[in-house]
């Protein structure tokens, strides 16, 4: 007799997580708080471990990308305060070459793929009892109100950063969702913004206000929006897109007025507070948690979507390996995803600074050390210095660099620190930060590490 789940969450996680129990011979059932399934989206950059995940789940033929084709001039654009743009490094820059996707792009290849396994919207879990040999969940049905219960042999919690399932078994939100004093507003433009050809990307990043604009090859661009603040309960009150206005007033940019218009037309946009979730254990006896609702990176991280394929790929492939011992296969699916989780968890911090610097030292400095990393790139042949942009499983092929340049770049990065004003001198963090983000963008330009010779 085939094992029963039920996968909470319809989205990259809970979809991936039921493909992956499929393939491992259990019989997963969907429940989805959502009257429908979603469509559309914000950009998503699905790097080598999540191109990866998706063959391994059989959705990569499905799966459409958008990677603008690269030009001789630039296809990322920064603006600075005056007004003045400049070709810059932009997020499908990074090493490993991530496919530029929408999300609605990969839940589109996942819902192709669950064909036969059932999906029950507007059904959430109310309370979840766990014992020896099932687990007991309370489900109720949100248009009619009925509640019934209904016994399986696991339940997947893969709805999202502020999950029900984690709340029940696991304890409040408080206890697992650390703080990072930030906001991100992201959706899709209606149209580019004006003076920009239809694929180019554009980057305003100012002390503790950014704008960012992704643009794609068959498909008008999408906004993200973010700013620190350390009221974050006060950015929920009033209209959302007054709020932004006040927020981005200071910006009197063309491209800055352009996505703040668009917002007003746009048919849907995420607009919400910056959380990590750190969980000292992923799972207990017959309850485990997968994507945002385990291990959420943040929209910084760019990990999101390519933890959350990975995370249920891999969850069936444990199952699949230790057919008779759940206890032993939750074990090996955490210790295997466990150290990819942590140290992406721990780089987002550094990227919150690429994203929206946190002062205007940073800003400043940030701008130095990208232009740098800008400048060394371009002295490199279009072979080492482009990754691959199409979907593939394998890594980068940029020319990988020694760990003594490594140790270069992350000096530079404090010596630049250390020089803009002697009250950095006395601030310890800062150039350290620098420093580290000096030895990211040396990863930026090379890809990855070698010994030195």
């Amino acid at each position: 007799m085939r094992k029963r789940a039920l996968v909470v969450g319809l989205g990259i996680a809970g979809m991936s997580a039921a493909i992956g129990l499929s393939r491992a011979g259990w019989t997963p059932v969907i429940v989805e708080r959502a009257p429908e399934r979603r469509t559309g989206g914000y950009f998503v950059g699905l790097f080598p471990e999540g191109r990866q995940a998706a063959v391994d789940l059989g959705i990569a033929d499905h799966l459409h990308t958008r990677n603008p084709e690269r030009e001789a001039g630039a296809n990322s654009w920064s603006v600075d305060r005056r007004g003045k743009r400049r070709p810059a490094l932009g997020f499908l820059d990074q090493p490993g070459g991530p496919a530029a996707v929408l999300r609605g792009d990969i839940e589109a290849a996942l819902w192709q793929s669950i064909t036969g396994i059932e999906v029950r919207f507007a059904t959430t879990p109310v309370a979840i009892t766990e014992g020896s040999a099932e687990v007991q969940v309370l489900l109720e049905n949100a248009d009619t109100g009925a509640l019934y219960r209904e016994s399986f042999d696991l339940v997947v919690g893969a709805d999202g950063m502020r999950s029900s399932v984690r709340r029940i078994v696991f304890g409040p939100h408080e206890d697992h969702l650390t703080t990072w004093n930030a906001m991100i507003c992201a959706f899709q433009l209606k149209e580019q913004v004006p003076a920009y050809e239809a694929s180019d990307s554009i980057i305003i990043a100012r002390d503790k206000r950014a704008v960012w604009v992704f643009g794609l090859a068959d498909h008008a661009p999408t906004a993200l929006l973010t700013y620190r603040t350390r009221d974050i309960q006060e950015q929920f009150s009033g209209s959302r897109v007054e709020r932004l206005r006040a927020v981005f007033s200071t910006m009197d940019d063309p491209v800055v007025r352009h996505v703040l218009d668009s917002l007003d037309e746009a048919p849907d946009h995420l607009f919400d507070s910056v959380h990590q979730v750190r969980m000292p254990r992923w799972s207990t006896r017959r309850v485990v948690l997968v994507g945002d609702a385990a291990w959420c990176m943040n929209l910084y991280s760019g990990m999101g979507a390519t933890s959350s394929l990975r995370g249920g790929a891999a969850l069936g492939a444990a199952l699949q390996e230790h057919p008779d011992d759940l206890d032993a296969a939750l074990e090996d699916w955490e210790a295997g995803l466990r150290p990819f989780i942590t140290k992406h968890q721990r780089t987002a911090r550094l990227k919150q600074q690429m994203f929206v610097p946190s002062s205007r030292r940073a800003e400043v400095l940030r701008s130095v050390l990208v232009g740098l990393a800008r400048r060394i790139r371009g002295r490199q042949p279009a072979t080492e210095a482009d990754g691959p942009q199409v979907l593939a499983p394998s890594g980068t092929s940029r020319r990988r660099g020694t760990i003594r340049d490594a140790g270069s770049w992350c000096a530079a990065g404090i010596v630049v620190a250390r020089g803009f004003a002697p009250p950095l001198v006395t601030d310890s963090a800062l150039p350290m930060m620098l420093g580290t983000l000096g030895l990211n963008l040396f990863l930026l330009v090379h890809g990855s590490l070698t010994p030195a010779r």
